[in-house]
């Protein structure tokens, strides 16, 4: 029991990073919308996308299964 409870924490901290990175970057690119070339996260999240789907369909495939996992633990 307790190695589940240590593990639940650790993973509860995690979630709560990733929510507050999350979070920060919807604000970033609200921010870099307005104010273009403030951030520079629109450029950013372009090449991430750019750089999966650059690869083809594996690129594809593992931009999906990362989407899957991210949008199965938001549920």
């Amino acid at each position: 029991m307790k190695v589940n409870d240590a593990l639940n924490k650790v993973t509860d901290s995690i979630h709560g990073i990733m929510g507050l990175g999350l979070t920060l970057a919807v604000a970033f690119l609200v921010v870099d919308l307005l104010f273009p070339g403030t951030t520079n996260i629109v450029n950013n999240v372009a090449m991430l996308v750019k750089s999966f789907t650059g690869h083809g369909l594996v690129g594809l495939i593992t931009l999906i299964v990362f989407m899957t996992i991210f949008m199965r633990d938001k549920s």
